[in-house]
C-alpha cells in the first residue's frame, strides 16, 4: 500500500513538472517575440538614371548585382507590432516616404513611430521621383520612367509589409556590437593619398551593430546589421547594393536560408577608402560580412519582448536664405547643378513670395527590450553617434538616412568650418542655404524629450 502510494505521488509529480514545463515553454512562446519576413528584388528593368553623382551624364548600362527591398515585422509580448524596412537605395524623398508610411499606417494600423524606411545609401540605385532632380540632367522621358518606378516600388513596399506581418511567427531577439576599420573621416583625410596616411584623422565610429532573430524551430531567420561608411565605392553605370549588397551577400552564403539586411549609420562624412574598383567593394563587403560572423559566433544578449516607440518632427531652421539678386546672379553665371539650383529657388520665391524657413526633421526611438535603436533622417555626421552612445551607451543601435533623407545633417562642428556637407550640400538637395547654428543640440535635444516616452534612460556619467 506504501509502495502503491509513493509511486503515484512520484508519477504525480514528473507530469506535473512535465506538463507544467510544457505550458510554461508555450505561453514563453506565446508570450515572447515574434517576428515575419517579406523580400523582393527591386532591380530596374530598364535603363534609368543612377543617383548619387552629379557628374554622370547617361542612363545605368546594366547590373552588376541585384538590389533588394527587405521588411522585417516585429510583435512583442503584449502584441505591440512594428516594421523595419530596409533598402538598397540612396535615400527615400520626403513624398515617397510620407506616401508608404501613410499607407501603412491605413492598411495595418501601424503608426509613424513603429515604422523605420531605411537605405544602404548606395550610390549605384536608381534615382527615385522627387529625389535630388536639380542634379541629374533628366529629360522628359526620363522623368516619366522614373516616376513610374517609384510608383510602383511604393506599392511593393507597402505590400511587401503586409506581407511580413501575416509571416509573423514565434521568434527570439538578440543583439550585440562588432567592430570594423574601413570607414575613413573624408573631411580629414585626403582621397589622393590615403594610401601614404599612417595616422588617419578626425572622429569615426567603427562599430558593426547586429540584432539576430532565430525562429522556433531555432533557425536564423535574419541578421540585421549596419555600419556607419557611405556607400561609394562604386561610381559607374551598373546598378548594384555597393560594399552592403555584397557584405548581404557573404552573410547569407554563409548562413543559407537566412536573409540579411542592412541600415546605414552616422556616415555622411566617412567614405571607404581606398575605393572605386569592383575588387575593393567585395573586399570591404567580406570585410563587413566577417565582422557581423563574428558577433554571430559568440555570445550575444538576449531581447525581452517588448518594444516601446515614440516619433517626432522638430522644426530645423535654415540661416538668412538668398536674395533674390543673389538667385539671380547664380542662374546666370553658374553651371551644373548650381545654375539649376537657382533656377528653383527663384520659381519658389515668384509662386510662394518667400522660400523656405525651416524642415519638419524627423527622429525616432524603439526600446527593443534593453536594445535602443535611435534613428535619424538625412545624411548624418558622425559625432551625433558619438554624443548619442555617451548618452545612452556604447552598444545604441544608430541609424542615419531613416524615413527621409532631406540634406546633410552637420555637427555644430562641421557646420561652422562648412565644406560641402555643412554648407554647399544643401544646393544639391534643392533646400534654400545651410542651417542655422544650434541644429545639434536641437535634434539631441528632442532625442532626449521623446526617449522618456519609451523609458529609455540615460546611462550616469563617471
Amino acid at each position: 500500500m506504501k509502495k502503491n502510494f509513493l509511486f503515484s505521488l512520484l508519477f504525480f509529480v514528473f507530469v506535473s513538472c512535465f506538463t507544467g514545463s510544457y505550458t510554461s515553454g508555450q505561453q514563453s512562446s506565446e508570450k515572447g517575440w515574434k517576428a515575419g519576413l517579406a523580400k523582393a528584388v527591386i532591380t530596374p528593368q530598364e535603363p534609368m538614371w543612377l543617383a548619387g553623382y552629379a557628374a554622370r551624364d547617361h542612363e545605368s548600362e546594366g547590373t552588376l548585382t541585384d538590389i533588394w527591398v527587405k521588411v522585417l515585422a516585429f510583435q512583442d509580448a503584449r502584441g505591440k507590432k512594428s516594421v523595419l524596412v530596409t533598402s538598397d537605395l540612396l535615400g527615400f524623398p520626403k513624398q515617397m516616404s510620407d506616401n508608404i508610411r501613410n499607407q501603412i499606417s491605413a492598411k495595418y494600423g501601424l503608426t509613424r513611430s513603429q515604422i523605420i524606411l531605411s537605405c544602404s545609401h548606395t550610390h549605384t540605385g536608381p534615382v527615385l521621383d522627387g529625389a535630388l532632380f536639380d542634379i541629374y540632367p533628366i529629360d522628359a522621358r526620363q522623368k516619366e520612367v522614373i516616376r513610374k518606378y517609384t510608383f510602383n516600388l511604393q506599392k511593393k513596399i507597402v505590400d511587401l509589409t503586409g506581407e511580413a506581418l501575416r509571416n509573423i511567427a514565434p521568434a527570439m531577439l538578440y543583439s550585440q556590437n562588432g567592430v570594423t576599420r574601413f570607414q575613413v573621416n573624408r573631411r580629414n583625410n585626403a582621397e589622393a593619398s590615403i594610401n601614404q596616411i599612417t595616422d588617419l584623422k578626425g572622429p569615426n565610429d567603427y562599430s558593426v551593430p547586429v540584432l539576430k532573430v532565430i525562429d522556433s524551430d531555432g533557425k536564423m531567420l535574419a541578421v540585421v546589421f549596419g555600419y556607419s561608411c557611405h556607400a561609394t565605392v562604386l561610381s559607374f553605370y551598373q546598378f548594384s547594393g555597393d560594399y552592403p549588397g555584397f557584405a548581404q551577400l557573404e552573410i547569407e552564403k554563409l548562413y543559407p536560408g537566412t536573409t540579411a539586411m542592412f541600415f546605414q549609420g552616422a556616415g555622411a562624412d566617412q567614405n571607404p577608402l581606398p575605393r572605386r574598383t569592383v575588387p575593393l567593394a567585395k573586399q570591404y563587403g567580406r570585410e563587413l560580412a566577417a565582422a557581423v560572423e563574428r558577433v554571430l559566433s559568440e555570445d550575444m544578449k538576449e531581447l525581452e519582448p517588448s518594444l516601446s516607440a515614440a516619433y517626432s518632427e522638430v522644426d530645423l531652421k535654415f540661416a538668412a536664405p538668398p536674395s533674390k539678386e543673389e538667385l539671380m546672379k547664380t542662374e546666370q553665371e553658374a553651371k551644373g547643378f548650381e545654375k539649376s539650383w537657382a533656377t528653383s529657388q527663384l520659381k519658389i520665391l515668384r509662386d510662394n513670395g518667400s522660400l523656405r524657413k525651416s524642415y519638419p526633421y524627423p527622429v525616432q526611438i524603439w526600446k527593443m527590450g534593453n536594445q535602443p535603436v535611435i534613428t535619424f533622417g538625412g545624411e548624418l555626421v558622425v559625432e551625433y553617434a558619438i554624443e548619442i552612445k555617451k548618452l545612452y551607451g556604447p552598444d545604441t543601435f544608430i541609424i542615419g538616412y531613416a524615413n527621409e533623407d532631406m540634406a546633410y545633417i552637420p555637427s555644430e562642428t562641421i557646420l561652422q568650418e562648412g565644406g560641402y556637407e555643412g554648407e554647399s550640400s544643401m544646393r544639391v538637395y534643392g533646400l534654400p542655404g545651410k542651417w542655422e547654428t544650434g541644429i545639434q543640440s536641437t535634434i539631441i535635444n528632442e532625442v532626449k524629450r521623446i526617449a522618456a516616452k519609451t523609458g529609455l534612460k540615460e546611462i550616469e556619467q563617471n
